[in-house]
């Protein structure tokens, strides 16, 4: 049972009783914010939405999405997560989903149908929510997962899409300012402000904005670029925890492998420390709002079995060190068809089946920035683009985001931006034709009871999240 809404107290999370509180979870990617790898689609939200549109019509294209999102998370998945231990869900979600860009500044009640649902669901099995608005008009970052088809973070440079953004929250927080289970709010996932002051300034913004109207839950406030830069934060908002996201690159297939050594530990530590130095100044909470490697498919990779294992010591690792520092934690992610969830769809169930020949295209042709490994060809293709670019360019190499390369922002506008939105439409002509009864039996691939458990991963979770109680 809930002890009053969460507030910050000096560096520590505490019940209205004074008790502190760790909180340790998952999110629930790729479900109210739809991401290609998670799924398999390839491209944005928005450029898959308008194909499945075009294929099915309005009237089934409605009806899969609302089966697909109840199906994606119902009381077996909060039953389950409680029993890993883990007591709370971050709740992404894109801001289409409750406003339209042709009309804007009126609520979209039907928004909220899946949002309440799966928050109540939570609750009533002991799991606080945070709720993560991770695409916001004009994209606050450059990214897929804004659902920007474009490398351009307009958000920054157009007020009215900071005024909306703001408008939104309003609405949001006006819903769930009584609800005790709801642990704060996330204004945006992974921003990324070249200019590094308009991020805290919009943050001061939106504080205001907010507590006008509901002055006591939690704001959980990403860093800068991908939520690892502090630079031009000048001082802590009230009763709020910052954010950091604490990805390694041995969790991937183009990183190294994690061999458990001295100087890969000590880098890991000093990773996370550099990351949370802003809220260790400050003397401030610490909340990684994401992170987790992603696995191998023994289907397709003979190594899996090793590879996963390295990648399961690699996470073990980080959560030793998340324990020194006693911080919280929402592991990147719940649910996926087979590429880094908790539980994942069944290789052999109908969606995976269904667009089993797309996903081997997908892994040939580096549609995907998520889990797509070496590729000579891809490589022999960049590799002369990327050498006349440096050459002729010197400060390519020091475009933001900077932690991109040039190669990165290449393969970005070429490989994730463009060739992956030219397949929105093959991917969606994989469901035509397709009446009601076989697309429920699709959406509810997705279903709890249909899904498989990633055991390793959560073992080790489980392990992890008891320190928390």
């Amino acid at each position: 049972m809930a002890t009053g809404i969460l507030k910050v107290k000096g560096n520590s999370v505490v019940d209205q009783n004074g008790q502190n509180v760790v909180l340790r979870g998952a999110a629930l990617g790729g479900w109210m914010n739809m991401e290609n790898f998670i799924t398999g689609f390839p491209g944005h939200e928005s450029q898959h939405r308008a194909a499945m549109r075009k294929v099915l019509g309005q009237e089934k294209y409605e009806f899969f999405f609302d089966k697909w999102l109840e199906y994606f998370f119902t009381e077996k998945d909060a039953k389950f997560f409680a029993e890993v231990g883990l007591n709370c869900l971050r709740l992404p979600f894109n801001y289409r989903h409750f406003e339209d860009d042709m009309n804007p500044r009126v609520l979209k009640e039907s928004g909220f149908k899946h949002l309440d649902r799966v928050v109540d669901l939570c609750a009533a099995h002991g799991i606080y929510t945070i709720l993560d608005m991770h695409a916001v008009p004009g994209g606050q970052n450059p990214d897929w997962h804004s659902d920007n088809p474009s490398s351009y973070a307009a958000f920054w440079d157009y007020r009215d899409h900071q005024d909306r953004t703001v408008w939104l929250w309003e609405q949001i927080v006006s819903r769930y300012k009584e609800n005790p289970w709801v642990a704060g709010y996330n204004p945006l996932n992974e921003p990324c402000d070249s200019e590094h002051v308009r991020l805290p300034a919009f943050y001061t913004r939106i504080e205001k904005a907010i507590r006008a109207i509901d002055p006591n839950h939690i704001l959980w406030l990403d860093g800068n670029t991908f939520a690892m830069e502090w630079k031009g934060f000048d001082r802590v908002l009230p009763n709020s925890v910052y954010a950091m996201h604490d990805y390694s690159s041995m969790g991937f297939p183009t990183g190294d492998q994690y061999k458990g050594t001295p100087e890969q530990k000590q880098h890991l530590e000093r990773s996370y420390l550099r990351k949370a130095q802003f809220m260790s100044e400050n003397g401030t909470p610490v909340w990684n709002g994401e992170f987790g490697p992603v696995y191998a498919n023994p289907d397709t990779d003979v190594d899996a079995a090793t590879v996963n294992q390295a990648r399961y010591n690699l996470l073990g690792e980080q959560l030793r060190i998340y324990d020194k520092h006693s911080i919280h934690w929402s592991i990147w992610l719940y649910k996926d068809i087979g590429l880094q969830g908790m539980i994942y769809t069944n290789p052999q169930g109908k969606w995976n089946q269904t667009i089993k020949p797309f996903l081997d295209k997908k892994r040939a042709v580096w549609i995907d920035k998520w889990g797509h490994n070496p590729d000579p060809e891809a490589e022999a293709a960049l590799k002369p683009l990327n050498d006349l670019i440096d050459r002729v360019s010197p400060t390519a190499t020091t475009t933001y985001p900077t932690s991109w390369n040039t190669n990165m922002h290449i393969t970005r506008n070429v490989f994730w931006t463009f060739l992956a939105a030219s397949f929105s439409d093959e991917f969606a002509s994989l469901f035509e034709g397709m009446g009601e009864k076989e697309l429920e039996e699709l959406a509810r691939s997705f279903h709890f009871d249909e899904c498989l458990q990633r055991e390793g991963l959560n073992q080790i979770l489980k392990e992890h999240a008891r320190v928390s109680k």
